[in-house]
């Protein structure tokens, strides 16, 4: 089923405009590198808040290489070829096929993309309208040029994402402490990675009333 679902989508890709076909092949790379500013956004805007929320900023794009790893470790395991050489009568990839022993399952893109969209939905509530489209896509441009199965990406969004979310929860309360330390450290730099944190409201002067001043 998966190998007549990837003719069917590389088929649907050759018959596409030529400009769609090098969008599709451009933004699998260039939608990781879109995660990477979204990334320094979310540390950015994050910096005034809370100890906890400063963790998770910092945390998504480690946990979005612990997906990675998991993911690479995976394939090095199942090793299953890519379809762009074993499926017969497929349409050719409209990228170069990877070389043998750069297996297929699961996608280590899919997985990059998965982790990154939901850890920095951890990170930035609002982001999620944006970032799983943008995994969702990367994940599809893999089957749409040729070199992945639908059940690679698939396998590849899920487990990233998975992966994420784990490495987010487990050390996010070590992280937060650690922030709270460099936010009380004499060095300027670690200051200013940990950031300000939440502004401390001055106590207020009470006036005295003028029947007790007299």
């Amino acid at each position: 089923m998966s190998q007549d679902l990837y003719r069917d989508i590389t088929d649907f890709a050759h018959d596409t405009p030529g400009w769609l076909q090098l969008l599709a092949e451009l933004w699998t790379e260039a939608g990781l590198l879109l995660f990477g500013v979204l990334f320094l956004v979310a540390w950015w805007r994050t910096r005034p808040g809370a100890s906890r929320a400063v963790a998770v900023a910092v945390l998504a794009p480690l946990g979005t290489a612990f997906g990675y790893v998991v993911s690479e470790l995976l394939k090095s395991v199942v090793d299953e070829e890519r379809p762009c050489r074993a499926v017969t009568g497929a349409a050719p990839s409209l990228v170069q096929c990877p070389p043998y022993g750069d297996w297929s399952f699961p996608s280590n893109h899919s997985a990059i993309a998965g982790a990154a969209a939901i850890a920095l939905v951890l990170a930035w509530r609002g982001i999620g309208w944006l970032t799983v489209p943008m995994a969702l896509l990367m994940a599809f441009s893999r089957v749409f040029v040729g070199v992945h199965y639908p059940h690679d990406v698939a396998t590849g969004l899920v487990l990233g994402a998975l992966m994420a979310i784990l490495f987010v929860r487990l050390l996010t309360g070590p992280t937060g402490a650690l922030v709270e330390t460099m936010r009380t450290s004499r060095s300027g730099l670690a200051k200013w990675l940990a950031g300000p944190g939440p502004a401390v409201p001055r106590p207020s002067r009470r006036r005295e009333p003028m029947h007790r001043r007299v």
